[in-house]
């Protein structure tokens, strides 16, 4: 009974957090004069174990993202037999190595770091062998930290245009993470250069690149990301409270 208890407190902390979020977006997309349907909500689960995560989608949350390959095989099994719900999309939002792209194509409906050729021609011919289409995003790092993954900003139009021509990706947009600072308003240019990034690559008119999508902003920064154009924010802390180490 106990434990009855203690998991509905969860529930509820969850669902309080969600609705908490979801004012606090609304409030950030009033301030730029933006419609808050325009902006997706990811929670991002690492560490979170598979319970907690059902938690959240039975709270309302439809969009995860996890890190690593490894992690999300454990949680979600290798071909997503523990959550297969068809109203849930999950994301890789993690660094993807190439001699993992295949797993990666087992459990996650999309890639958001694609941050080189070598692994988008990987990614194509696994499409192609498995017949899928496959929704990709650019990573940039913006930030210009050396512990951070991402094509430099001034190499993100060549690689887009090369990833753009193999068969099978579909370049939706792209993604990065600002730079580590308590401040979210020293993280602001980081946002302003990713959507400088978009604009140019939306100018060129590439065949097979859509830049609807904006991939900036997580818990500590998000309102200022979306304040810079950010359309899918990627929240842990503010949905599923202090992480596990």
């Amino acid at each position: 009974m106990f434990r009855f208890f203690h998991e509905e407190l969860i529930v509820e902390s969850i669902k309080k957090r969600w609705h908490r979020l979801q004012e606090r977006v609304a409030q950030a997309a009033a301030r730029a004069g933006r419609d808050p349907n325009e902006i997706q909500i990811m929670a991002v689960s690492k560490t979170m174990p598979l319970e907690r995560i059902l938690e959240a989608r039975d709270a309302g949350v439809t969009l995860f993202g996890e890190n690593r390959i490894q992690e999300a095989m454990q949680k979600f099994g290798n071909r997503r037999q523990n959550f297969s719900d068809p109203d849930v999309s999950l994301h890789l939002v993690g660094h993807l190595q190439s001699n993992k792209a295949r797993k990666a194509l087992d459990l996650f409906d999309m890639i958001h770091s694609l941050d080189r050729v070598r692994l988008a021609e990987v990614l194509s011919r696994i499409a192609q062998e498995t017949n899928r289409e496959l929704p990709i995003l650019i990573e940039v790092n913006t930030s210009g930290e050396k512990s951070k993954f991402g094509v430099a900003p001034e190499q993100s139009l060549e690689l887009t245009r090369k990833a753009a021509s193999f068969p099978n990706l579909k370049i939706l947009g792209f993604m990065t993470v600002g730079a580590w600072l308590p401040d979210p308003e020293e993280v602001r240019p980081c946002f302003q250069l990713l959507r400088e990034i978009r604009d140019r690559v939306a100018s060129e008119k590439i065949a097979n690149v859509s830049t609807d999508i904006l991939s900036m902003g997580m818990t500590n920064d998000f309102e200022a990301a979306i304040e810079e154009g950010s359309t899918l924010i990627r929240i842990g802390t503010a949905i599923f409270g202090p992480r596990n180490t």
